[in-house]
């Protein structure tokens, strides 16, 4: 089941398996991270209010604003 990646609960881990369709902006910003399909991550921190978000993938911690949370789809890994 794809999800997107605030769909994710802090501890959870997920692995990308695409961008959300036309945000071609954000996805290469992500992709310049490292965030390619394919990839595990955990959600390690959430603020308050849901943004930022941030991530740990390939020993690396990445805070992402919600808006480019939400353009990762991904799968929960149990």
């Amino acid at each position: 089941m794809n999800l997107r990646l605030p769909d994710l609960a802090v501890g959870q881990r997920g692995r990308i398996v695409g961008f959300e369709p036309g945000q071609r902006d954000y996805r290469q910003r992500l992709l310049a991270m490292g965030l390619t399909p394919g990839t595990e991550l955990v959600v390690s921190r959430l603020a308050p209010l849901g943004d930022p978000v941030e991530v740990r993938v390939r020993g690396t911690a990445v805070s992402l604003r919600k808006g480019e949370a939400a353009v990762l789809r991904v799968e929960r890994l149990d």
